[in-house]
């Protein structure tokens, strides 16, 4: 099967471009935040994310309600792959599409095989996600040595990756439904619909649509964030250039989500106190299969159902591409951090294991992203 030749949109660099940034952004904040954490002024950095603003903490109101924006964002882009970018042509989709799944089965499995039973065995979305911000970012450190179908692969592989997670979420990560309020928020999201199939352009009725949504989703018991990828498939997609609803809010998103919601999520997730318990904490079951699922079952998972598709003739390898290329995208695949934590929040209760499980994600992204790192600077030419 011949992969036709990878164009990239404006858009497309843009938002490769606002992530590559972000990347080097989540970074220095997470060492400040860790830093804080541990130094002589925890208590005071720690209990200011965790104050009361109305009925729910300053944590809470990050990730849930700034959030929900940066899975619009997710959900634009997506759109868009779908309609005129990567995922709109099959034969360019199919590869990043079996790597996606294949990196999201075999690092859930490997977390079983080490929590299958035990109390911790809800964690197991937690190894199957990809941080867009940080893969991409490692990956703009290679400069022009890496190939345009390498960051196309790499991005779409994300993008299915996070569609993968917020499906995770909305199926094994909700307790229980109220199904009235559900009803109330999926009636505003069909009048929304509704506006988008009468060509509404003006984005103001679907931005007030989506906050009340967003409000009853709450109620729900279904994770409010999931909202942000309704309403971005609601919005007016047009023909996609740059007059387009979408397009115009897309572009809007791309600096306020890379630069400060992603950044504010790090800070206030990333106030972990290491204590005296590090190692040991690092040696539970949950650890484990978080640390192996991200640093092992990512390339594994990427590189060998990707491999076995090709072999099938369902995909192919583009032509500037060798799959030694793939195992490194599949390290950098293994940086879990935004979407591990947000599924880690959710996924348990219990504030120390909660601890461990963030620890062991950036202990497995560190150790992920600087094999990728390191692996693809010696495999690709300069």
């Amino acid at each position: 099967m011949e992969t036709p030749p990878i164009k990239t949109t404006k858009l497309f660099t843009k938002f490769f471009e606002s992530e590559k940034a972000g990347g080097i952004v989540l970074v220095v904040v997470t060492v400040l935040s860790l830093a804080f954490a541990n130094s002589s002024f925890q208590s005071h950095y720690i209990s200011f994310w965790h104050q009361t603003i109305g009925s729910h903490s300053l944590v809470d109101w990050i990730n849930d309600g700034l959030m929900a924006i940066f899975f619009l964002l997710i959900g634009l882009e997506l759109e868009r792959e779908i309609y005129i970018g990567e995922l709109s042509n099959i034969k360019n989709a199919a590869l990043p599409l079996f790597g996606a799944f294949g990196g999201m089965i075999v690092p859930a499995g490997i977390y079983l095989l080490f929590n299958y039973g035990t109390a911790t065995q809800s964690g197991a979305g937690i190894p199957m996600a990809t941080d867009i911000a940080f893969a991409v970012g490692i990956l703009s450190l290679l400069g022009n040595r890496v190939p345009t179908s390498l960051k196309v692969f790499l991005t779409a592989l994300a993008v299915i990756d996070d569609l993968g997670a917020i499906l995770v979420i909305a199926i094994f990560y909700t307790k229980s439904i109220s199904f009235f309020h559900l009803g109330i928020a999926l009636s505003v999201w069909i009048l929304l619909l509704i506006f988008n199939r009468l060509k509404v352009r003006n984005l103001i009725p679907y931005l007030v649509g989506g906050v009340v949504m967003w409000y009853f989703m709450m109620q729900t018991g279904i994770h409010a964030t999931i909202t942000g990828v309704l309403v971005a498939f609601a919005i007016p997609f047009g023909n996609g250039d740059e007059k387009s609803t979408s397009y115009i809010l897309q572009e809007f998103l791309h600096s306020p989500v890379a630069f400060f919601i992603l950044p504010l999520f790090a800070l206030a997730n990333t106030c972990i106190n290491f204590g005296t318990n590090l190692l040991e904490g690092l040696g539970h079951a949950n650890s484990i299969g978080i640390i192996l699922g991200l640093v092992l079952g990512k390339p594994l998972g990427i590189w060998l159902l990707s491999f076995i598709a090709a072999g099938l003739g369902l995909c192919s390898l583009p032509n500037d591409l060798q799959w030694k290329n793939i195992i490194g995208a599949g390290f950098l695949g293994g940086i879990g951090f935004t979407m591990s934590i947000f599924i880690t929040l959710l996924a348990f209760e219990d504030q120390h294991i909660i601890d461990h499980s963030k620890i062991a994600i950036l202990v497995a992204s560190l150790v992920a992203g600087s094999i990728g790192f390191l692996f693809l600077k010696y495999s690709l030419k300069k």
